[in-house]
């Protein structure tokens, strides 16, 4: 009886003094939060007003799993996400009971089937690129992964992204951040794109160095070389990489001091007008020994595309590709009015940059490469009806390899590994399994394009037509793309421009990116 009093005594004394240590901490929280002058809320209400931050940061996960609907979340749904899952496992993606999305609303499009649809081909069509001064074209899958550096993935997001094109035989587009080992590892086909800041074949001044730039494109595992003009997530604008991020690593690969902060400026240093950004593309192809070189843009100006269009024609030189990005695009972080409020959306940039070729009576000689938000085998599909020849996909590509659109990928915390240069996370990804996920997903989506394009009674995406795609325009009718747009004929910018192009055209300028003021852009 003594043992057992003593016993509860003890636990009185315990708990006694588990709850003074807990008050006495909470006491000094809201000492604390009362004096501190950085947030208002914890003046006014000191230790609850740490709720309020607390249910604030997990308000992203809070929507993503309890409040969004499958077809309404941003920036890709629920339904997205899941068919990518599950394709990346091998698995069909069908869904029961019918559509979720409302068919009748003004802005949803649909494919055009065909009554006599055909029996679609095992083997996916590819696209050869490549015009007549390109002596090593290169014959790209119809979806490839997008531009992403080392820097911003990790390095088995790399490694899986690289390992999974050369099991599927498409290619892995470096981004700006150079060609890395991890790049190499697998020897998946590479597209080498080199922004403003020329890492990897630069100068110590951060110059252009044609003599390193050409020791590593010609490179046999290098197929395309690309220069950046800009992205969707954030045109019009350069980069920081702070001096801490400058690793060793960092540092080799990307040509720049180690410790020292790296800026990117906004604008190219190798030319200032079209005709000197085509001849800069010229040198490209010559110092690759051959291969496709091209730019990629997101478009802003139609004036400074005609006036690319018109140095084209001057000169006689042409790009193999141009890759059109999106304003919807982007894989890592960029500023918020960037995002939502600078740059054309993929549809109207591609139409425009289609339609200026085939004015220019130039379309023939160029491939176009479309980016931005492409998931699924339907987007494939209407952006080869759109203009595209190719297309090109990043956050898919990661989702492929298990982001869960976390949306951290600029905090280096990324929960899965993908968006992190924190080997502790990176370690998540098991490379031989995300790798095969990788090619699972290209292959599937590859192959419901080609069934998709097979339902219309097409066998190619050169017979699809502006006609197979259509847009609500009201609730009660819908009009195909050849209606919602303005097709060009081929030259008919150089015969005679029609009224809605006519002011851009005359404004342009070969020799000048300026638009005199009061002029269209």
């Amino acid at each position: 009886m003594v043992s057992q009093l003593g016993g509860d005594s003890t636990g009185r004394r315990v708990a006694q003094a588990a709850a003074a240590v807990s008050a006495l901490g909470l006491g000094a929280l809201a000492a604390w939060d009362v004096t501190q002058k950085k947030h208002s809320i914890l003046r006014n209400y000191p230790v609850a007003g740490h709720a309020r931050y607390l249910l604030e940061s997990i308000r992203p996960e809070i929507q993503q799993y309890f409040i969004e609907r499958n077809w309404d979340g941003r920036p890709f749904n629920r339904n997205t996400r899941a068919t990518i899952y599950e394709r990346a496992k091998g698995k069909h993606g069908e869904r029961a009971f019918g559509t979720e999305r409302d068919v009748n609303r003004t802005g949803y499009e649909a494919l055009m089937h065909s009554n006599v649809p055909i029996t679609n081909s095992p083997t996916p069509p590819r696209v050869r690129v490549g015009g007549a001064e390109c002596t090593q074209p290169y014959d790209i899958s119809l979806l490839n992964v997008s531009a992403m550096s080392f820097g911003s993935l990790s390095d088995n997001a790399v490694r899986s992204l690289n390992k999974g094109a050369a099991m599927g035989g498409f290619a892995q587009d470096t981004g700006e951040g150079s060609i890395t080992p991890y790049h190499r590892e697998f020897g998946g086909d590479l597209i080498w794109e080199l922004g403003t800041g020329y890492f990897g074949a630069r100068t110590p001044e951060g110059e252009f160095d044609p003599d390193v730039f050409a020791s590593k494109a010609k490179d046999p595992q290098v197929k395309m070389v690309s220069l950046k003009l800009s992205q969707g997530a954030k045109p019009g604008i350069g980069g920081v990489l702070p001096g801490p991020k400058v690793t060793e690593e960092i540092s080799e690969i990307r040509g720049i001091p180690v410790g020292k902060t790296c800026v990117s400026p906004p604008n190219h240093t190798v030319f200032s007008t079209p005709i000197e950004l085509l001849h800069f593309i010229e040198q490209m192809r010559e110092l690759s020994g051959g291969k496709p070189a091209g730019f990629k843009l997101c478009v802003g100006s139609r004036t400074e595309f005609l006036a690319i269009c018109k140095a084209m024609v001057e000169t006689g030189i042409t790009p193999d590709f141009i890759i059109v990005d999106g304003s919807e695009g982007g894989t890592g972080a960029a500023p918020l009015e960037f995002e939502n409020h600078v740059g054309l959306p993929l549809t109207q940039g591609l139409m425009i940059v289609h339609n200026a070729l085939m004015g220019a009576g130039l379309r023939d000689r160029i491939r176009l490469g479309a980016a931005g938000k492409i998931a699924s085998g339907s987007d494939i599909v209407k952006r080869l009806i759109q203009g595209a020849d190719f297309t090109m996909a990043a956050r898919a590509m990661m989702m492929a390899i298990g982001c869960i659109q976390a949306q951290v990928c600029h905090t280096g915390k990324c929960p899965v590994g993908v968006a992190t240069q924190d080997p502790r996370r990176a370690r998540a990804i098991d490379v031989p399994d995300k790798s095969t996920r990788v090619r699972n997903y290209h292959d599937g989506t590859v192959a419901e394009a080609v069934r998709l394009m097979a339902s219309m009674g097409v066998a190619h995406p050169d017979e699809l037509e502006p006609t197979m795609l259509r847009r609500n325009v009201s609730e009660s009718e819908s009009w195909s793309y050849a209606r919602l747009y303005d097709w060009l004929k081929p030259g008919e910018l150089l015969s005679g421009a029609p009224d809605d192009w006519a002011d851009d055209w005359n404004t342009a300028q070969a020799d000048s990116f300026a638009i005199p003021h009061g002029h269209s852009r």
